[in-house]
């Protein structure tokens, strides 16, 4: 079974958080009168973290087919912007713990960064398509960053286990910007070349390398959210995680239109496993979009 990595060495530095090119303030501040009329409070404070109930665990990790295919890659409310083709690039494999050969995803973010805090949500429910998670924490994005306090989850204490492919993550940076892991040598070699106007042409000077960045195999990128964390705002985490089941839910829609994207991306890697993944009609649907 392949495992999450976790690391324990304090990161030289941070990086900027920010979306791809799509920002559009004016576009959340009229979903959020749309759809949000009741303020609530996230319910973990800022910087705390806490082991994910069964309940929770279970709606992100469980979530129903029939919402992916309704959703598919539609989100009228927030647009999600496809992950990016990383043309003529080697696979990226990586030894699972059982020795087995896998294509490996990396993920790079930051606890405070409230763009990571949104794409979390994402990852973490295309990767429970292929396996499971353990030690998920709460965790609550920098209340002095942009879509202050936006309630999401920290993988410095999970772990993943799957048959189909090889996770790593790095959490660079807790919610008050302190050091917290560091990237490996090949983590931080495929930041630099990956994370890079190369690939990425919008990026340059100090939007160079933003968070959160997300190597799918060396086929497919992110850099930066998928969609704005705005979108979140006024929610808890509770409620966001019930919703999942909701295909109109416009909170919904960002999320598993995002999660299809990265679902069909891994579906390329694993060869169309699990076949009752790969083969649904909100996967089907994002790998027509990727051109897969």
């Amino acid at each position: 079974m392949a495992t999450v990595q976790n690391k324990k060495k304090p990161v030289a530095q941070s990086r900027p958080s920010g979306l791809l090119t799509w920002i559009a303030v004016g576009t959340v501040v009229t979903v959020l009168a749309a759809f949000v009329i009741i303020k609530v409070t996230t319910s973990t404070k800022p910087g705390s973290a806490s082991a994910i109930s069964t309940t929770m665990a279970n709606q992100i990790g469980n979530v129903p087919l029939s919402a992916f295919d309704a959703v598919g890659i539609t989100s009228p409310a927030v647009p999600v912007t496809p992950p990016t083709a990383a043309k003529k690039q080697p696979l990226l494999t990586a030894l699972s713990s059982s020795g087995a050969k896998l294509p490996q995803i990396v993920y790079y973010g930051a606890e405070y960064c409230p763009y990571c805090a949104a794409e979390r949500w994402a990852t973490i429910v295309a990767l429970s398509r292929f396996g499971k998670f353990t030690g998920l924490q709460t965790m609550a994005s920098s209340p002095s960053d942009v879509a202050p306090n936006t309630p999401t989850f920290t993988f410095v204490k999970a772990s993943y286990s799957s048959k189909y492919i090889v996770f790593t993550s790095v959490e660079s940076a807790d919610v008050n910007r302190n050091p917290l892991q560091t990237p490996t040598k090949l983590e931080q070699a495929l930041l630099t070349k990956y994370d890079s106007a190369a690939f990425f042409p919008s990026l340059s000077g100090n939007n160079n390398l933003p968070i959160p960045f997300l190597d799918l195999g060396n086929q497919f990128l992110i850099s930066g959210a998928s969609y704005d964390p705005g979108i979140l705002a006024g929610q808890t985490r509770e409620q966001i995680a019930a919703g999942l089941k909701s295909a109109t839910s416009p909170i919904t829609q960002a999320i598993l239109a995002a999660a299809n994207y990265q679902t069909a991306a891994i579906c390329l890697l694993t060869g169309g496993k699990p076949g009752n993944v790969c083969t649904s009609a909100g996967v089907k649907a994002a790998a027509k979009k990727l051109g897969i």
